[in-house]
């Protein structure tokens, strides 16, 4: 398959505002990996300031922002695999979330089973893991949308499940375009839910998250349970739902 051949001027053209919140899931873990360390608050603190200190720098945009936001920026450490809308290496950070929770749960249950898909020595985890989900609100004149004409016309391309460059490509050209968020239909999620890609953290309309809720994904050889607490809700997914995926397919097909 070509990649299709979109400049940044055609891009411009294409550009629309965006507004919203959108929602995305980060092992718990981020929030007392450092407690064990440490004896106090105070400590702690102290730990997370050196800790910040070591880390690659942010890019002017995204100073202030709170850290679950501002993270995917980050510069300086190598990405050490190309995504959908980010190439491997020293390249440009890429914000990914979704519009409705339920897509975001959906990418996480993915992406975990992948890993252990590459792991094939490591068994599935016998407990639930634990993560917070947070929405961000986002407001942009400047966003692309891969669900609507006339970028649509190239669907395949931008939804194949394990080749990215035809959508790196487009983010390369859409980074000169000035755009600022491009939105597509999720590959992951059974509903195909839309998720979103921020190239710029100038995008984010608030400095903190909206919204935090915690959930718990267990995984199991024919299914997935996703369950949140407060507001109570459940997701489930076959295994079949993701086999779309090769990758997948070829483990628990």
């Amino acid at each position: 398959m070509s990649s299709p051949i979109w400049t940044p001027d055609a891009l411009s053209s294409e550009a629309r505002p965006l507004k919203g919140d959108f929602w995305r899931l980060v092992e718990a873990q981020h929030q007392v990996s450092t407690m064990k360390l440490v004896d106090s608050a105070e400590e702690q603190a102290l730990l997370e300031q050196l800790l910040e200190g070591t880390k690659p720098t942010l890019p002017p945009e995204a100073q202030g922002l709170d850290y679950l936001l501002a993270t995917p920026f980050r510069y300086g450490a190598v990405y050490p695999h190309g995504s959908r809308f980010r190439r491997a290496g020293r390249t440009l950070g890429v914000y990914y979330a979704a519009a409705e929770i339920s897509t975001a749960v959906a990418e996480m249950a993915f992406y975990r089973l992948l890993f252990y898909v590459e792991s094939p020595a490591t068994p599935l985890p016998a407990n639930p893991a634990e993560y917070t989900a947070f929405s961000a609100r986002i407001a942009t004149a400047h966003s692309l949308d891969l669900t609507e004409p006339p970028l649509a016309r190239d669907r395949d391309a931008w939804e194949h499940p394990t080749r990215y460059a035809a959508c790196q490509d487009l983010a390369d050209a859409a980074r000169l375009a000035g755009i600022e968020a491009i939105l597509y239909r999720s590959v992951r999620d059974p509903a195909g839910g839309k998720s979103l890609a921020m190239l710029s953290a100038t995008a984010f309309a608030l400095k903190e998250p909206v919204e935090r809720r915690s959930w718990r994904i267990h995984l199991s050889t024919s299914h997935v349970q996703a369950l949140c607490d407060y507001p109570r809700q459940r997701l489930g997914f076959a295994l079949a739902d993701f086999q779309g995926d090769p990758r997948i397919a070829a483990r628990f097909g």
